[in-house]
């Protein structure tokens, strides 16, 4: 037999316990486990590590000489994992609209520690990151996550009003949010961050049209088929030919979220990424 890694492992908790039963309770092994392990490590080597009483627990000469060469291949191979996991691709993705300002600064941030990130505009962040092709999502509807998913807010943004140039909207001002409770309403359902739910009391007899992502979103906005919200930034994001962006002062604002699969559990890369962001 091979001297492999779980001998080490062993053998440095049971020498840290001074204890096979707490030792074997640290390494989830039942204790029988933990004891053929070490005496496997000693016909490995061919020497006695541990001298064996009732009372005390008392390691060799050739016990001590092993334990600081095993604790030193320890923390080497630990830390050369820490730093290669740390310094692995987190793809991010996002529908629409990057918020550049807080995207840079947690970008920098985090290539400072040896990571790097990868950046995918999805039309589906949530589908995404449960398929896997993403490890972060950055989204901003408000909908329930499902149970391997967690969410943490990173900001408010501000919002205005998208409509056709052609719109006598497009040219009004003191718009108050609830003057355009009863207008047809184009809703991206998939990421928006507007539906028909946005205002206190909902028409039910509101024409909505739906459409899946931000593209088709703002062409229906331009074609006059109804109005829309959107964060500020598109003003300078995302300009568009038959899209006017219109203040309306009490309009809700929109938060942004970031959002990761806790089950599996997420990497050490993920974890340093959502600590910096």
């Amino acid at each position: 037999m091979d001297l492999e890694l779980r001998h080490l492992r062993a053998f440095a908790a049971l020498c840290e316990e001074r204890n096979y039963t707490r030792a074997a309770h640290r390494l989830h092994l039942a204790q029988p486990s933990l004891t053929r392990t070490i005496q496997q490590l000693e016909r490995i080597l061919d020497c006695r590590l541990v001298d064996r009483t009732p009372r005390r627990f008392d390691l060799t000469g050739e016990g001590e000489e092993f334990l600081a060469h095993a604790r030193r291949i320890l923390a080497d191979l630990d830390g050369v994992v820490a730093d290669l996991q740390l310094r692995s691709g987190v793809a991010v993705g996002f529908a629409w609209l990057l918020p550049d300002a807080w995207f840079a600064a947690a970008r920098t941030r985090f290539e400072s520690v040896g990571g790097h990130v990868e950046i995918h505009r999805v039309d589906d962040p949530i589908a995404a990151l449960a398929s896997g092709s993403i490890d972060i999502a950055l989204y901003r509807k408000d909908i329930r996550l499902p149970k391997t998913m967690a969410a943490r807010t990173i900001g408010t943004e501000r919002r205005v009003l998208a409509v056709s140039i052609s719109s006598p909207l497009a040219r009004a001002t003191g718009l108050r949010w609830q003057d355009l409770a009863g207008y047809p309403l184009v809703v991206n359902t998939v990421s928006g961050t507007i539906d028909e739910t946005s205002w206190a009391e909902p028409d039910p007899a509101r024409e909505v049209v739906a459409c899946t992502n931000f593209d088709e979103w703002i062409e229906l906005v331009a074609a006059g088929r109804g109005i829309g919200g959107v964060p500020e930034l598109a003003r300078t994001r995302a300009p568009h030919p038959g899209v006017a962006y219109v203040d309306v002062a009490d309009v809700p604002p929109s938060r942004i979220y970031l959002i990761w699969r806790t089950k599996p559990a997420p990497s050490r890369s993920v974890q340093r990424f959502l600590e910096i962001a």
